[in-house]
């Protein structure tokens, strides 16, 4: 147990020079929020590459005509499997940070509200809101395709991205809304900076991505596959010009903390 807190609190010293606070001594606080959240991620990935292939699994058991309800309502419990899973992970981030702050002396408070303008912005919310949309118009363009498989394909595709959205939704609700874990300057910009990165993993569009190529891309028509190839790219594309045009979260955290 010491070894894994000493190895946490390096973890948390490295942690905090590379986000411009290398002169900030690193606390058990900040190393138990940071820990948590790297394996509630892990767990997250995991989650959510199990859930890809349940959605592979739902398009290639009704192939090649796309018959059968079963595929589909095995994907709708993956849905609420998903959701669920994602709610009990941010439950459990949730649950350390308030034994983190239980110990606290004092609790320090934000300057100004932390909305989703501050964590996010409106040219990566604009990005996430046009990348989900997107890909749902994709997918309903798919539902009128005489072809049963193609139509089968789009109704997997849309039930997967109402699960992403879906689990997306729950995660952003729980950074907008937990409260602050600080009790001075320093770990105040630390809560800033852990609730920005938080929200810009979540808003960042990966499962988005990845649905199409584990289901539609094998049989789907060469048009559908080669507009779901321009899409991806240009909403990725979008996304480096978005990272590259857009504040870090260290930044982001310092102004944050001294708006008032």
């Amino acid at each position: 147990m010491s070894n894994r807190t000493d190895g946490d609190l390096r973890d948390a010293g490295a942690w905090l020079a590379g986000h411009g606070l290398g002169d900030v001594e690193p606390t058990p606080l900040l190393a138990a929020r940071l820990a948590v959240r790297r394996r509630a991620r892990l767990a997250g990935s995991i989650l959510l590459a199990v859930f890809l292939c349940a959605v592979a699994l739902a398009y290639v058991s009704s192939l090649p005509d796309g018959a059968g309800r079963g595929p589909l309502l095995a994907l709708t419990s993956a849905v609420v499997a998903l959701v669920l899973g994602q709610s009990l992970l941010d439950r459990w981030v949730r649950r350390a940070d308030r034994r983190a702050a239980a110990t606290l002396p004092r609790r320090a408070a934000h300057p100004v509200r932390l909305g989703w303008r501050t964590l996010l912005g409106p040219p990566r919310a604009a990005l996430a809101l046009i990348t989900y949309a997107g890909a749902a118009a994709m997918a309903v363009r798919g539902l009128v395709e005489p072809d049963a498989g193609t139509r089968f394909a789009a109704v997997v595709l849309l039930i997967g991205l109402a699960g992403v959205a879906a689990a997306a939704a729950v995660q952003l609700r729980h950074i907008l809304t937990h409260p602050t874990v600080a009790d001075d300057e320093a770990s105040l910009t630390a809560d800033v900076i852990l609730r920005v990165e938080d929200a810009r993993e979540v808003a960042t569009p990966t499962a988005v991505w990845s649905l199409p190529v584990v289901s539609v891309f094998a049989t789907a028509p060469g048009w559908w596959v080669a507009a779901w190839m321009v899409f991806i790219v240009a909403t990725v594309a979008a996304l480096v010009v978005v990272n590259a045009r857009t504040a870090g979260s260290g930044t982001v955290a310092r102004h944050a903390t001294n708006a008032g």
